[in-house]
């Protein structure tokens, strides 16, 4: 099985074009005109880390941004500039990778994503999704699998309120990182800076704040 790490590397690399980040780099891919996980194109990607930043464009874009951000080093400079290319405002959300899950007792049972008796939320991840169930069959908490490429699936997670507090949902996140590390793929947790909740599922399932960022635009609908 390929080092977490190298298959992080090469994720990356297919979906921004580049990597390791230098200063700041304006790279494209293939993925910025292919449809995602969920059916979506995204046109515009980034990942900024403490050592720089890859800000991933359509190919249409790569020759006027690479132009336009020539001699930024850092993405607060390329922001102002890019922002108006882009036509919105740029986002940050927690961009975290697991190499080692934390030690907790594996949880769920995986079922189709699209089973009639879990929630609309999963069905879109497609495959099959981890899931808990009360004693009375219904819903409790569950997760889902963002299957980006052969190197890496994204973990999301969502727990019903009534089974708020009983460590569900760090359970399943482990549970499903084992799984994707199973699978030969490094597993991704990525969540809103502001999501305190979230953090902390992150944080006890393993999933250090390395101070990686993931960078989008603002869509009207966020």
């Amino acid at each position: 099985m390929a080092d977490p790490a190298e298959r992080l590397t090469a994720h990356l690399r297919r979906q921004l074009g580049a990597w390791p980040p230098r200063g700041v780099q304006i790279a494209t891919s293939a993925a910025r005109s292919a449809p995602g996980w969920d059916g979506v194109v995204r046109t515009f990607s980034g990942v900024r880390t403490p050592e720089g930043t890859v800000l991933s464009v359509e190919p249409a874009l790569l020759d006027r941004a690479r132009s336009l951000l020539a001699g930024c080093a850092t993405l607060g400079e390329a922001r102002p500039l890019l922002e108006p290319l882009l036509g919105g405002p740029l986002g940050e959300a927690a961009f975290r990778w697991c190499e080692e899950p934390a030690d907790l007792q594996p949880i769920g049972e995986w079922r189709p994503a699209d089973d009639p008796a879990l929630p609309e939320w999963l069905h879109p991840f497609g495959g099959d999704a981890l899931v808990v169930t009360g004693e009375d069959g219904a819903y409790l908490a569950g997760v889902g699998l963002k299957r980006h490429d052969e190197d890496a699936w994204e973990i999301a997670v969502g727990t019903d309120d009534r089974a708020r507090g009983q460590g569900l949902a760090r359970r399943l996140v482990v549970t499903a990182a084992r799984h994707v590390l199973d699978q030969g793929r490094v597993p991704l947790y990525l969540h809103g800076l502001e999501n305190i909740a979230s953090a902390r599922v992150a944080d006890a399932s393993g999933f250090p704040d390395r101070g990686w960022r993931l960078i989008f635009v603002h869509t009207p609908q966020d």
